[in-house]
C-alpha cells in the first residue's frame, strides 16, 4: 500500500499530511575537512648513457662475399632440326540456304463461331468443391496468339474497296502454318479453288481474241508476203515457156490461138522496172493470181492484138499483192515508153493520159477508141487497168498509151529498152 493516499489508508480516518522537507536547509551532520595533500619523493635523474667509457667507433663495413656461379655448359644442338608446323587452312565459309521471300503469319480477320464459355462445375449437395486434377503435374500450354485487333482491321479496310486497282497481298494459310483447317477455313478454301463461271467464260474468250489475232497476222503475211513470192516464180516459169515457145517457131499472132491462161508475149515498162508476161484472158485464179497482166479477150470484153492493124489492145493486172505488176502505174507521165514484145516483133507505146478513177463497170475505157482517154479518131492504142485505191478493189485506175513503133525483133531491142 501506499501511504499517504487517502484510497489506500488502513482506515477511512484523517490523517496529516507529510511535510515536505526544505532543500536548502543546512545538513545536520557537522563538517569534517579532508586530509591535506603531501607530495611524494622528487624525481632523481638516472645517470648519462657511457659517462664512465670512452667511445669507441664500430668496425668497418665489409660486403657480404658473392653466391655461388656455376660454371657455364658448351652449347649442344638440338637432336632433331625443326620442323615447321602446317600452313594455316581457312574454315570453309558456311552455306546458308535460301528460306525464301518473308511471308506474313496472319491473315485477313474471318469471324469464326464463338467459343462457348466453360460451364462451372457443379457442387455436390454437401458444399465441397472437387478441385481440377492435372496430368502430368504440368500446367497447359497458352494457345497461340492470333492477329492483333489492328491487323484485324487493316485485313478487312483493305477488302472493302480501298485500292481496289491493287491487288491484296494472298494471307498466310493455315495448311501453310502447320496447323489443320476448321470447318470455315475449309469451306472458303475449297470456294476458292473452285473457278467461277466468269472466270472460265473470260479465259475462253481471251484465248479466242488471242487466236484471231495470230490467224489474220498469218493471213497478213500469206497476202503481202507470200503471194508475191509465189507470183514470182510463177512468172518465171510463165516467162522461161513464152521464150522457148518463140525459140521453136510454134506461136502466131492470132488471137484464136492462144488458149485461156496461156502466155504469149511479155510486157515492158522501163520507168518502173516491170517486166512480166502476158496471158490470155482475165481468169484471177488462171491468170491474175499467178502475177501475169491478162489480155481482154474473150465475150463481150473482146479486145484488138497488138498486131492488128486497128483497135485497142486492153489488159489488166494486180496493184497489190501475187505478184502487183501494176502498183506503181500511176507514176507514169505522157511520154513514157510501154513495150510489148511477141514473137515476131517490138511494138513501142507511149503514155497519153490516165483516169485516176472509174466505176469497175465503165467497160467504155477499153472501147476502140476510149472516150475519155482524149482519142479524137480510130488507132493502136493500148489500155492498163487496176484496181484502186490500194489494197481495195472499189475503183478502177486506167492508163492509156498511143503506139508510135512497131519493130521486127530480128532488127533487134527498140531504143526504150537499149537505153
Amino acid at each position: 500500500m501506499t501511504t499517504g493516499s487517502p484510497w489506500f489508508r488502513p482506515t477511512n480516518g484523517p490523517e496529516p499530511e507529510p511535510i515536505p522537507g526544505d532543500p536548502y536547509a543546512p545538513s545536520a551532520e557537522p563538517y569534517v575537512p579532508a586530509e591535506q595533500y603531501v607530495p611524494a619523493d622528487q624525481y632523481v635523474p638516472a645517470e648519462q648513457y657511457g659517462a664512465g667509457e670512452p667511445y669507441a667507433p664500430a668496425e668497418p663495413y665489409a660486403p657480404a662475399p658473392e653466391p655461388y656461379a656455376p660454371a657455364p655448359e658448351p652449347y649442344a644442338p638440338p637432336a632433331e632440326p625443326y620442323v615447321p608446323a602446317d600452313p594455316y587452312t581457312p574454315a570453309p565459309e558456311p552455306s546458308y540456304a535460301y528460306e525464301g521471300p518473308y511471308e506474313p503469319s496472319y491473315g485477313p480477320y474471318e469471324a469464326e463461331e464463338p467459343p462457348q464459355a466453360p460451364q462451372a462445375p457443379q457442387a455436390p449437395r454437401d458444399g465441397t468443391m472437387p478441385l481440377p486434377v492435372v496430368e502430368g503435374g504440368s500446367e497447359p500450354s497458352p494457345p497461340s496468339p492470333g492477329p492483333g485487333r489492328a491487323e484485324r482491321r487493316r485485313a478487312a479496310k483493305g477488302g472493302r474497296g480501298k485500292g481496289r486497282g491493287a491487288a491484296p497481298a494472298a494471307p498466310a494459310t493455315p495448311a501453310a502454318e502447320g496447323r489443320p483447317l476448321s470447318r470455315v477455313e475449309a469451306r472458303r478454301a475449297a470456294r476458292a479453288a473452285k473457278e467461277s463461271v466468269g472466270v472460265v467464260a473470260s479465259r475462253v474468250v481471251g484465248e479466242l481474241f488471242i487466236t484471231f489475232g495470230v490467224v489474220m497476222l498469218l493471213f497478213v503475211t500469206y497476202q503481202l508476203w507470200w503471194t508475191n513470192v509465189r507470183a514470182g516464180q510463177e512468172t518465171d516459169r510463165a516467162k522461161e515457156q513464152i521464150e522457148d515457145t518463140w525459140s521453136k517457131g510454134g506461136d502466131t499472132s492470132e488471137p484464136e490461138a492462144f488458149e485461156p491462161g496461156k502466155g504469149f508475149a511479155i510486157m515492158y515498162i522501163p520507168k518502173l522496172d516491170v517486166v512480166v508476161p502476158i496471158a490470155e484472158g482475165i481468169s484471177k485464179t488462171k491468170v491474175l493470181d499467178k502475177g501475169m497482166v491478162g489480155h481482154y479477150g474473150e465475150g463481150k470484153l473482146k479486145t484488138a492484138m497488138p498486131a492488128d492493124k486497128q483497135g485497142n489492145f486492153a489488159v489488166a493486172g494486180h496493184r497489190n499483192t501475187h505478184g502487183e505488176p501494176f502498183r506503181y502505174i500511176n507514176q507514169l507521165k505522157p511520154g513514157d515508153p510501154i513495150v510489148v514484145e511477141t514473137q515476131s516483133a517490138y511494138y513501142t507505146y507511149e503514155m497519153a493520159s490516165i483516169l485516176p478513177q472509174t466505176s469497175p463497170s465503165n467497160v467504155s475505157v477499153i472501147d476502140p477508141v476510149p472516150k475519155q482517154s482524149g482519142f479524137k479518131g480510130p488507132g493502136r492504142y493500148i489500155t492498163l487497168t487496176t484496181c484502186t485505191p490500194e489494197f481495195t478493189s472499189t475503183y478502177r485506175m486506167i492508163v492509156w498509151g498511143k503506139l508510135v513503133e512497131e519493130r521486127p525483133r530480128s532488127k533487134g531491142k527498140p531504143k526504150a529498152l537499149v537505153g
